[in-house]
């Protein structure tokens, strides 16, 4: 028998990421949520939620779990995956390119002071504000791992000095690397413009509280594409205002959707996108996910298999 996949997505893109792991190997059975059929029949299950993780204590020859992103901490919470079923993550070029975008697109926003250029607009206003110089615009990024490692070689590319932060010490070519509580203080201190790429665990949950907002410089900017889970929202409300930052791109929230009244949707100075800074491409991600299927039908090393207590 075909080995039987369960596929749970939202309903816009099931039939994409059907037809994306067909491609690849057509021989599969792929079975969509909630039409599963014999529970004993699934052995994979391409999943994103935590409710998913519930529903998969259903079937008793699981074998694999595969997050349909780089993050899993969603997963992670209670009651989290099956016990001793392994899970893998996603590390897709089309992913990485997708975030390193968005990272791009927020820096060069407030970088070349576009912010102040539409307000000027708004009012009719000819004026050429001081020319930034890219040499003395210090990028500080929250982790180094596969997004805030490409982001850091492009952010090198376009001439912009850049320090990165990371749990443990790490050697990364032309970035001036911390690590550590005392790293971690000394990098803000410095960051001009502060990029959290970091995954959610409960080490780094609240990292951008009130605390780590007043080491940064006066006027300094923030762009967190993580998780919401990062930010003490009420600290970074506060720190907006007070000027301490001068603005701030986001992509990520605690709740999310953020609620319709929540005072982040019209602040003045931040730009705001619903959880879409990189969004999985099923034809780009199913040909990892097919060999993942592939290696553990044979008890073979998972690709970007999950340490659950790194917590990515």
């Amino acid at each position: 028998m075909a080995m039987a996949i369960l596929l749970s997505t939202k309903a816009s893109t099931m039939e994409a990421w059907r037809d994306a792991l067909l491609e690849v190997d057509p021989s599969l059975e792929v079975r969509l949520f909630p039409e599963a059929g014999d529970p004993a029949d699934i052995e994979a299950a391409v999943c994103w939620t935590a409710h998913d993780m519930a529903e998969l204590r259903r079937y008793p020859n699981l074998k694999l779990i595969v997050s349909m992103g780089a993050g899993v901490d969603h997963l992670m919470r209670p009651p989290g995956p099956p016990p001793g079923i392994p899970v893998a993550r996603l590390v897709d070029t089309r992913l990485t390119q997708g975030m390193t975008e968005w990272v791009l697109l927020n820096v060069l926003r407030f970088h070349r002071q576009d912010p102040d250029y539409r307000a000027q607009q708004a009012g009719r206003i000819w004026n050429e504000l001081p020319a930034p110089d890219t040499a003395e615009r210090r990028i500080g990024i929250l982790g180094l791992g596969e997004l805030g490692g490409d982001a850091a070689r492009k952010l090198q590319a376009l001439g912009f000095p850049v320090m990165g932060w990371s749990r443990r010490p790490k050697e990364f070519p032309g970035v001036e690397t911390h690590h550590g509580a005392e790293g971690l203080a000394a990098m803000l201190a410095r960051s001009d413009i502060l990029i959290c790429l970091l995954p959610l665990t409960p080490d780094t949950r609240g990292v951008l509280d009130a605390r780590s907002l007043a080491l940064l410089p006066r006027g300094a900017y923030l762009l967190n594409a993580a998780r919401g889970g990062h930010v003490v929202q009420a600290d970074l409300l506060a720190a907006l205002d007070s000027g301490q930052l001068a603005g701030a791109a986001l992509d990520v929230f605690e709740p999310e959707p953020l609620p319709p009244d929540h005072p982040l949707w019209a602040h003045p100075k931040v730009v705001l996108t619903p959880h879409a800074a990189s969004i999985t491409i099923p034809r780009s991600a199913a040909p990892q996910v097919v060999e993942n299927i592939h290696r553990a039908r044979q008890g073979s090393p998972l690709l970007n298999r999950v340490d659950f207590g790194a917590g990515y």
